[in-house]
């Protein structure tokens, strides 16, 4: 009998709440900058983090963390999920909704996830949002005819991890409402040169043009 595609997500459904979807799918124990080197040792596809850590890795002040979030191109998934081999298990995460990344499912959309884990048994370690790609070049998944080479969208620490600009970093949490998300703008804002100003300013501009950081940028 021959494969079967899997079914369509039912209309109307909605992710779960976080408590409901610890009992389904399993919690988190979260790599950080200091062992996520070790892990992505041997993946030869650029990468860089993004997220909360990116934020604190600039303003160099401490703040909570739920996971490690980081990036890479969506043309390189395929290389990731074989680099991962058979020591780790990953799933494609899309709108609140997952299924395993193998064989079966290779097909997964260039502004989804991917969440990694040894197995079932297993805590989550790494989310992993995919950057679109556009001619090679990393793409602004909310500004899609935005594009840029990653070496200018990115910069290496001391540390020699690659982490997304700042600015950048924070357009990706204007759509979010939570303290954190405005405690990390409080920070950020006041350290952030003209240049990067101007940037974030033009691209919250374009996406929420009624934002209120709109006011002080």
């Amino acid at each position: 009998m021959p494969e079967q595609p899997p079914l369509p997500k039912p209309p109307g459904a909605q992710p779960l709440p976080p408590q409901e979807f610890h009992r389904w799918y399993g919690g988190w124990d979260p790599l950080d900058p200091g062992s996520i080197v070790e892990f992505m040792t041997g993946f030869d596809r650029p990468w860089w983090v993004i997220g909360g850590w990116a934020i604190e890795k600039f303003t160099g002040m401490p703040r909570d963390h739920e996971d490690l979030d980081i990036s890479i191109l969506s043309s390189d998934a395929e290389e990731f999920r074989a680099f991962l081999a058979d020591r780790w298990t990953p799933w494609n995460m899309d709108k609140g909704w997952l299924r395993p990344f193998d064989n079966r499912f290779r097909d997964i959309r260039p502004g989804s996830s991917i969440w990694v884990r040894r197995n079932a048994q297993t805590p989550w370690v790494l989310d992993v949002p995919l950057t679109p790609t556009t001619h090679g070049e990393w793409t602004n998944k909310r500004i899609p005819e935005q594009a840029a080479p990653l070496e200018a969208v990115t910069w290496v620490a001391d540390d020699g991890i690659r982490y997304i600009n700042p600015e950048i970093a924070l357009f990706m949490k204007q759509l979010q409402t939570r303290p954190k998300d405005r405690v990390d703008a409080e920070v950020l804002l006041p350290r952030l040169d003209s240049a990067q100003r101007r940037w974030l300013r033009d691209a919250v501009g374009r996406t929420r043009p009624e934002h209120p950081w709109l006011q002080i940028l």
